[in-house]
């Protein structure tokens, strides 16, 4: 139930400032916080579209699933004859994944993706089927790969939030976010030069991809930081969409602001008769999505002390946020490990009445954070 009312409340917060999405030129637009997996902008942004060269988000993620970094990759005449962009691999040479990976993402090349295809799955046809099982998995509706490059295909295509959800599990991947937001890296005496511009031109842009056919036009993801507040921005056939996505940026890193709440082990309950005296424990959701214009606190509310054993997972209390505009926002809390019962303390019951007051006067029932 407080799950639901925390969902409730934050729609209520994204619907009450709605996006000026028709001042965009783009076809279909995402504006998109990952951490909570809230829309904060939507555009016709489940409709699916030919996508082009942001294909490869999903191309690097199944790659480096499957593959080590280090693997040596086999460039064959076939795969540099892919037309389209291309990052200048010479057939025989010798790359490994992580040379062609930068060849993939930054110089947006299509023989790198051939090339990546086949080392990882055999076939054209056989990694299509891992990206689509990819999809599957993520829960991305709206989106087929037939290929691992982004040429124009019937049968090929995604739409901006599932573009969105996508990069959100890619950056995830240390390595991917890493190549994601390199500017340029030397390759075999070729220097590739991420193609996106945001990176230098936008504060807190730390990755993007582009893609550009005629029939698909340009298209653009990016992902930007500021203040701790995390958004992936995803555009579909926008001519403009460098100015586009700057000043959604702007707009939204304006107007909203992200509550984390501490990771794993951020407070803990004590436990008696455990093996542990403490266990440690988690929150459900990892913060808070707010207007930027309110001040909140964080209050805490767990038993002052449970008896062993604790199971990792059991739900131990609530986490309560609370705005200076009378918004309140709950999410659970669980039990981050497991504390079994300690078999060498039998307690009896005078033992466990004693314990019971000896935590009662020093625990008290609910911790209070302001953030």
């Amino acid at each position: 139930m407080k799950r639901f009312l925390f969902v409730l409340a934050l729609l209520l917060l994204v619907l009450a400032r709605p996006a000026r999405a028709a001042e965009l030129s783009a076809k279909s637009a995402v504006v998109y916080e990952p951490r909570t997996g809230t829309v904060l902008l939507a555009q016709d942004a489940e409709t699916p579209m030919l996508v082009a060269s942001t294909t490869k988000i999903m191309t690097a993620l199944v790659v480096l699933e499957n593959c080590a970094l280090n693997e040596p990759v086999t460039v064959t005449k076939a795969h540099q004859e892919v037309e389209g962009s291309s990052a200048w691999l010479v057939p025989g040479g010798t790359y490994t994944v992580e040379d062609v990976l930068y060849g993939l993402l930054l110089n947006s090349g299509n023989d790198a993706a051939a090339a990546l295809a086949d080392h990882c799955a055999g076939s054209m046809e056989a990694f299509a089927a891992l990206m689509n099982e990819k999809c599957a998995a993520l829960g991305l509706a709206h989106t087929h790969f037939v290929n691992s490059h982004g040429l124009d295909d019937p049968e090929h295509y995604s739409c901006a939030l599932d573009l969105a959800r996508l990069t959100a599990a890619a950056m995830e991947n240390p390595v991917f976010s890493r190549i994601f937001g390199t500017y340029s890296r030397e390759v075999r005496g070729v220097e590739y030069v991420n193609h996106n511009k945001l990176l230098l031109s936008c504060p807190g842009c730390i990755g993007g991809k582009t893609g550009y056919t005629m029939a698909a036009g340009r298209v653009l993801v990016s992902c930007a930081e500021r203040e701790g507040m995390r958004l992936i921005c995803v555009t579909i056939s926008d001519p403009d969409d460098w100015l586009d996505h700057a000043a959604l940026y702007d707009a939204y890193f304006g107007a909203w602001q992200y509550v984390p709440v501490p990771g794993d082990g951020w407070l803990q309950m004590s436990v008696i008769s455990g093996e542990r005296d403490a266990a440690a424990l988690r929150c459900s959701v990892p913060g808070f999505l707010l207007p930027r214009d309110v001040d909140t606190a964080i209050t805490v509310r767990i038993p002052r002390f449970v008896f062993a054993p604790v199971l990792e997972g059991q739900r131990v209390g609530t986490v309560l946020l609370r705005c200076s505009d009378g918004t309140l926002l709950a999410a659970e809390v669980f039990a981050a490990e497991h504390v079994a019962l300690d078999p060498t303390v039998p307690l009896t019951r005078w033992e466990k009445f004693r314990r019971m007051w000896f935590f009662a006067s020093r625990a008290p029932g609910a911790y209070i954070v302001d953030v």
